[in-house]
């Protein structure tokens, strides 16, 4: 029996045609859709050179390139000073790899992370050496964010800091640290509010050498001894517009941080258990706003014994409290700092001005006139000024930058009971600073 039937076969040869037209059309998406992987890892980064020059010795990290302060004056035997000598460097320690993972949800939330590495090492015995900056996890839901990992200390505010071309972005005067944290961030319209738990790494407290309490000691142990995390509280407010200013943005925030100096005491030649801590707290405030010609900047910062942040700060020995023991009490050195800056938007050229100015503000109870004993980071250093101009040429992925670095620092002598100095030497120095940067 034949059953061909011109009738029904045109009309399934026409869909069979039209079946293989769309499937041709449709292959290059078909194929992006298997192309693109679930999760995975993405690469970016740059490459960095800088050029600098300084007039006098300073006070740095990794060979002069993360540039602090000025040093005191160093007389020899004829008076003269030893640090006013110039010095230079050429280093590429600052190029940067960062790879960007994302992955399927998880408990209902949007994943990702980071891990980011730079070549600027730890300390100068090690620089050139690949080393962490961010290792962290991201949960995001609809209004809240979880972050666990390394990251910027909340006082590093992302969205306000100092876009200088120097790598210190404006330390001491600015915050610096990156931390191991647990970070909650909960939006709520143009408010973001930010409450997270800090450990230290890289960036650690200061207090007394177990070996030789005349010395220094710069160790994450004096916060781990404390048994409470770095605390830290903040509100955001940022609201973008189409207007003349585009994007608004301001805030404050509080952080508290407990360390305990000691364990120990060796008191006449016997050995006690003490019970030790000192306590601080750190307030900011910030406000940013963006035009389409330029951005302009400000920031204020009070602090208690916070040179784990690089700030000039520590804390001295209040008072002896236990005669039989030796156990002692301390008290914080206070600091207050502003800075403010302006820069052009431009995609080609750029031009921007940082200037600031940081001091100490001595002690919060009168000091020890037994021990006479302080802790921390620049603590014979009254106040710093800083003002740096700069210029930026930026040619696609490449980008030229100069900057004029000048830093004032006022050294400190005869303190009284709240650390406030009587004498003061002024010294200062000037960076000039080129880079060139590649970014992938």
């Amino acid at each position: 029996m034949n059953t061909y039937n011109p009738k029904i076969i045109k009309p399934m040869k026409q869909s069979v045609i039209s079946l293989i037209t769309c499937l041709i059309l449709l292959q290059p998406t078909l194929n992006a859709q298997e192309k693109e992987p679930k999760f995975g890892i993405s690469f970016k980064g740059f490459v960095k050179n800088d050029f600098f020059w300084d007039t006098r010795q300073v006070t740095t990290a990794r060979e002069g390139h993360f540039l602090l302060w000025p040093a005191a004056v160093l007389p020899d035997e004829n008076g003269v000073d030893i640090n006013a000598q110039p010095s230079f460097n050429f280093l590429s320690v600052q190029s940067r790899l960062s790879g960007v993972i994302t992955g399927p949800d998880a408990f209902g939330a949007k994943t990702s992370g980071l891990i980011e590495g730079d070549f600027f090492a730890q300390q100068n015995d090690n620089i050139n050496l690949f080393r962490l900056r961010h290792a962290f996890i991201k949960l995001n839901w609809k209004n809240t964010e979880l972050m666990t990992g390394q990251y910027w200390n909340p006082l590093f505010v992302t969205c306000c800091f100092p876009a200088t071309i120097s790598f210190n972005t404006g330390t001491p005067l600015q915050s610096f640290a990156r931390n191991p944290q647990i970070r909650i961030t909960q939006k709520a319209g143009p408010l973001t509010l930010i409450a997270a738990a800090l450990a230290q790494r890289d960036y650690t407290s200061r207090g007394p050498d177990p070996d030789d309490p005349t010395k220094t000691l710069v160790s994450s142990v004096f916060l781990r001894n404390a048994h409470i995390p770095d605390l830290h509280l903040q509100v955001h407010y940022n609201h973008k517009s189409e207007g003349w200013i585009t994007e608004l943005a301001a805030g404050t925030g509080f952080a508290y941080k407990g360390i305990v100096p000691r364990l120990k005491s060796d008191w006449f030649f016997n050995t006690y258990s003490v019970d030790e801590k000192v306590h601080g707290m750190t307030v900011i405030v910030f406000t940013k706003a963006v035009t389409a010609p330029f951005t302009a900047k400000l920031q204020g910062r009070y602090g208690e014994n916070i040179p784990d942040v690089l700030s000039l700060s520590g804390f001295a020995v209040k008072e002896i409290v236990d005669l039989a023991t030796g156990e002692q009490s301390y008290t914080p050195l206070r600091n207050i700092s502003a800075w403010g800056e302006i820069h052009t938007n431009g995609d080609k050229f750029q031009a921007g001005l940082f200037a600031g100015v940081t001091k100490n503000i001595g002690t919060k109870d009168p000091m020890s006139s037994v021990t006479n004993e302080v802790y921390g980071l620049g603590t014979n250093i009254e106040s710093l000024i800083r003002i740096a101009p700069r210029l930026q040429f930026i040619s696609g992925r490449t980008k030229i930058g100069a900057e004029v670095e000048v830093t004032g620092a006022r050294y400190g002598s005869n303190y009284d009971v709240n650390y406030i100095a009587a004498d003061i030497v002024e010294v200062i120095n000037t960076r000039l600073l080129m880079s060139m940067m590649y970014s992938f």
